[in-house]
C-alpha cells in the first residue's frame, strides 16, 4: 500500500545497516525521500537539516538513548515518530512515559505491516508540539466541545480542564475528541482503534488501554468515581454523565 505523499522526506534513525536498508527501501516504496543516520546525534543533525514529516527511531543507539532522542525530536519537531524496539516487552514501556511517539513496531517487522501503520498515521491530523499548561483563551468562533469543567476547542486542538491548557499528546486528544463527541455512545476498543489509528490497524486493543490510562492520569481522573471517562467492563469505554454540549 502506497502513501500519498507530496516531496514527503522520513528520517530513518537505526544503526543497524540491515534494518536501516529495510526501513529505507520500504519508505521509498510508499513515496518517501529518505535520509538516514547511524546515532542519535547524527539523527538530531539530520533533523535539524531537513526538517522530515515521518521519523523511525531505534530504541537502543549506540550514543543517546532513543528515548532521549524522541523527547529532543518532539521538542521541535511535529513530525511523525515512529519508535522501533527489538524487545515487545519494552512497547508498554515506552508508551507509559509518554515521550511524544505515534507509533510503536518491533523488530522483526514486514515491510506491510510498516507501511499500514504509516498510511494510517498521515490519515490522522498533524499538530505542532504545544506549550505547558497556560491559561487558555476561548474565542467564540471556534468550535467546542464541553464536558463539565473540560473544554475542547477542536479546530485549535487544544484541551482545558478548569481553564488550564492540558499537555496532550496527538492521539490522546484524538481519543478523547472521539469520546466527547459520541456523547453518552459506549466506545469498543475495535472502534477506537478505527477511528483514532485508522482502518486495518493491528487489532491491538492494548494500546487503547494504555493511551486511555495516560489520558485518564492527565485529567486527574480518580478511577474509583471518574468525572470524565468510564470504563463498561467487557466493552469499551464513555463518558461520564454530565454537563456535554457545544
Amino acid at each position: 500500500m502506497s502513501v500519498p505523499t507530496s516531496q514527503r522526506t522520513a528520517l530513518i534513525i537505526e544503526d543497524d545497516p540491515d534494518i536501516r536498508e529495510l526501513l529505507a527501501t520500504t519508505l521509498r516504496m510508499n513515496g518517501f525521500t529518505t535520509v538516514e543516520a547511524s546515532s542519535g546525534l547524527e539523527g538530531l543533525a539530520a533533523l535539524a537539516e531537513h526538517s522530515p514529516d515521518l521519523i523511525t527511531l531505534d530504541l537502543n543507539l549506540p550514543d543517546l538513548d532513543g528515548v532521549e532522542v524522541c523527547r529532543q525530536c518532539r521538542a521541535s519537531t511535529d513530525a511523525y515518530i515512529v519508535m522501533v524496539t527489538a524487545r515487545q516487552d519494552e512497547i508498554d514501556r515506552l508508551i507509559g512515559l509518554e515521550i511524544g511517539a505515534d507509533d510503536f513496531i518491533g523488530k522483526p517487522f514486514s515491510p506491510r505491516e510498516l507501511s499500514a501503520r504509516v498510511s494510517a498515521m498521515f490519515r490522522r491530523p498533524r499538530t505542532g508540539a504545544g506549550p505547558g499548561p497556560a491559561p487558555v483563551p476561548v474565542s467564540d468562533g471556534n468550535a467546542l466541545l464541553r464536558h463539565n469543567d473540560l473544554t475542547m476547542d477542536v479546530e485549535g486542538r487544544v484541551v482545558a480542564l478548569d481553564g488550564q491548557e492540558l499537555a496532550l499528546t496527538r492521539i490522546e486528544f484524538d481519543l478523547l475528541e472521539t469520546l466527547l463527541t459520541g456523547a453518552q455512545r459506549v466506545w469498543t476498543r475495535e472502534a477506537l482503534l478505527n477511528r483514532v489509528w485508522g482502518e486495518g490497524w493491528s487489532q491491538d486493543h492494548h494500546l487503547v488501554e494504555v493511551h486511555i490510562r495516560n489520558l485518564r492520569k492527565k485529567l486527574g481522573e480518580d478511577t474509583s468515581n471518574p468525572r470524565f471517562i468510564r470504563t463498561v467492563r467487557g466493552v469499551g469505554y464513555r463518558m461520564t454523565p454530565g454537563d456535554t454540549g457545544r
